[in-house]
């Protein structure tokens, strides 16, 4: 009984040791498992063979290959590893096949959501640049070219027609840098565009900047070589829209009438209102000759911009230095709007008009005021047209 009772005690270290084996042995499996999986997940974002799903054309229209010894179905954190080498190996094959051959066309889908598949490879390249700057290439730069002007005369609609070019990327937003925000610095000013590629063109638009005084210095300061884009229209016209503009914001506002004359009776324009001063184009246009050649100035016409989209916009993209991509058949007329719309608009495959805003009806203005403006208006058009070396129409 004393020899149990004393040997009883000495049997208790036995489970504790499996105990601390076993932990070391957990801890072991633990650790495998672990660099494994750092193992595993390396292996899929390391470059690797892609088996094609098919021919070239294949790839491009939607296929992609499975990655050797991987799965279909992978962990998101793996699936977005694999989406992005897939993407930049698509891109460096369109890359080698447009070198090999620049004017053959990809097929049926193989990448025209930009450009509408016409220019020869145009379509190719805006898929290209497009999933470059998707997976963050490119740098942001200061703007090469500005549309200025005028306001109502046409310039988001260029602005919109422009961005299908997969060489042109463009703020959506008016920046109203060199107007308002001057003092924020080029710095901030820069942080507002969007990213390009090597040959990509980048943009802006703000319509006051015709008008503002210190604008052309400002942008001279900036780069004296910055293109300068004016889309201008018919300034009687383009007074009864800014006009209907600031009706629809204002119900109570005076009568167009009204406002037009300092004084009714003698006749005498307000020239200080904004909707008429705008439309004095020579007068704005000398302030910008004083930093920029006339050379370095587009101007483009808001009524051919909804004649003949294609043919301004022909000049636009000659005036840029770019391809002709964007062409007549980009476009379609909406006859409710009554200009035209994108087939295609940037980056959708479906049409696009301009909002609600763009295309409202005018009211009924006296006629005697309208002739009365087109009298005071005549002078400053014929001069414009000899700055410009441009006949407009609009007498």
């Amino acid at each position: 009984m004393a020899v149990s009772a004393a040997a009883a005690p000495a049997a208790e270290p036995l489970p504790r040791s499996i105990f601390k084996k076993f932990l070391v042995m957990l801890c072991s499996l633990l650790m495998s498992l672990y660099v494994f999986y750092c193992l595993a997940d390396r292996c899929q974002t390391l470059p690797g063979p892609i088996i094609a799903a098919g021919a070239a054309s294949e790839e491009d229209e939607g296929g992609g290959g499975e990655f050797l010894g991987g799965s279909a179905e992978l962990p998101p954190w793996q699936a977005a590893a694999a989406r992005r080498k897939r993407l930049l190996q698509r891109l460096k094959q369109r890359r080698r096949r447009q070198e090999a051959a620049p004017g053959a066309e990809l097929p049926a889908g193989g990448g025209g959501s930009r450009a509408g598949g016409s220019g020869g490879g145009g379509g190719a390249a805006g898929t290209a640049g497009t999933l470059a700057l998707l997976l963050g290439e490119g740098s942001k730069r200061l703007p090469q070219a500005i549309i200025i002007g005028v306001k109502k005369g046409g310039t988001r609609a260029l602005l919109e027609f422009l961005r299908v070019h997969p060489d042109v990327r463009a703020v959506g937003a008016e920046p109203h840098f060199f107007d308002r925000n001057y003092e924020r610095g080029l710095a901030w000013y820069r942080d507002l565009m969007p990213r390009t590629l090597e040959g990509q063109i980048t943009m802006e638009k703000t319509p006051s900047y015709f008008v503002t005084k210190e604008a052309p210095a400002r942008i001279s300061s900036m780069s004296k070589g910055t293109k300068l884009i004016v889309v201008v229209r018919d300034p009687v016209t383009r007074a009864i829209s800014d006009y209907t503009q600031t009706l629809s914001k204002k119900p109570d506002i005076p009568t167009f009438e009204s406002l037009t004359f300092k004084n009714r009776t003698t006749g005498l324009i307000d020239t200080s209102w904004s909707a008429i001063q705008i439309g004095i184009y020579a007068k704005h246009l000398e302030n910008w000759l004083l930093h920029f050649p006339i050379g370095q100035i587009l101007f483009v016409s808001g009524e051919r911009l909804i004649s003949d989209p294609a043919g301004e916009l022909g000049r636009v993209q000659d005036f840029l230095g770019l391809k002709r991509i964007i062409t007549d058949k980009h476009f379609y007329f909406n006859k409710t709007k009554g200009f035209p719309c994108l087939k295609k608009a940037e980056g959708s495959s479906k049409p696009h008009c301009l909002g609600k805003t763009k295309g409202r009806t005018h009211p009924d203005i006296d006629q005697e005021v309208v002739q009365r403006l087109r009298d005071f208006y005549r002078p400053f058009n014929m001069k414009f047209y000899q700055m410009t070396g441009q006949d407009f129409g609009w007498d």
